[in-house]
């Protein structure tokens, strides 16, 4: 009796979703695809968004683009949902995009075009859902089907398929938000490594996002940025979110006296605004 020897393809879909972090101005995964800007909001006026789509990695890529509905979670990991939670609106009968898909060849960029629709009879709120750019992995070269007598193993094959979710937000009527950041903590994990363990309330119709920064000031008042986190978000309905921050190691900097100052400012290219702050003692 001959048996042919199996083999086995398995997609492992890896996921990155702009707006839990990102600490670039543009989201990039692994899959060497660079997306700007890293979210769409539409309020007022705004109808349109024009997302730029660029393959930075030394193949030609296939992307599909879909839309998909998550929940965020109190740590800022996320879950895909298929219907709303309470408080929470999906965007996804409201927008539309074109193209569906892009073929980018080694440092090709494209536009895919985004534009918020049929608002109009929408009750007073935000919305979102997520577009989905899935990297579409590329067929390799058959394998030689050699006959494999008694054979009785399998050999499996992981092929990594790389995604990033944008959110795509749309806001009627008035947008207001608060956070407050509540009793930040200073600690040293078991590893040596010193951190801060941060916890924020949200308050308000709306998501908010911006960046985090943690500053150093010595008992002379010299302040030394050692800390920083671009596009942390909180999404709606979440009404609180926990964040742990590992901080600079230099030996420059005495975590055991002055103080470390806490600010969540708004992301701008213009002047950023505080959005909320706080200070942690180290006596």
């Amino acid at each position: 009796m001959v048996r042919k020897a199996g083999t086995q393809f398995i997609i492992a879909v890896v996921i990155c979703i702009a707006g839990q972090l990102c600490f670039l101005s543009a989201v990039k995964a692994q899959g060497d695809l660079v997306i700007i800007p890293r979210r769409v909001t539409f309020e007022g006026s705004k109808r349109t968004q024009e997302l730029n789509v660029a393959n930075t990695g030394r193949d030609t890529a296939k992307y599909l683009i879909s839309v998909l509905q998550y929940r965020m979670l109190e740590n800022g990991n996320f879950e895909a949902i298929e219907t709303p939670d309470s408080g929470q609106n999906f965007a996804d009968k409201n927008f539309r995009f074109f193209p569906r898909s892009v073929v980018l060849g080694p440092n090709e960029s494209q536009t895919v075009k985004v534009q918020v629709m049929n608002t109009s009879e929408l009750k007073a709120g935000e919305y979102r859902s997520h577009l989905y750019f899935r990297a579409v992995a590329n067929p390799k070269p058959a394998e030689d089907k050699k006959e494999v007598r008694f054979a009785k193993t399998m050999t499996v094959h992981l092929v990594p398929t790389f995604g990033i979710a944008i959110p795509v937000i749309i806001r009627v009527g008035a947008a207001k938000a608060a956070v407050v950041l509540q009793k930040p903590e200073f600690e040293t994990s078991p590893e040596g490594v010193p951190r801060v363990r941060l916890s924020f309330t949200r308050s308000g119709n709306a998501s908010i996002y911006g960046d985090l920064q943690v500053n150093y000031i010595s008992e002379q008042g010299k302040s030394t940025q050692v800390g920083l986190a671009r596009g942390f978000a909180i999404y709606t309905p979440n009404p609180s979110r926990v964040f742990t921050l590992n901080l600079n190691q230099s030996t420059a900097i005495n975590y055991n006296k002055g103080k470390l100052q806490v600010l969540y400012t708004t992301s701008s290219d213009k002047k950023s605004v505080t959005i909320t702050e706080s200070t942690i003692s180290l006596q």
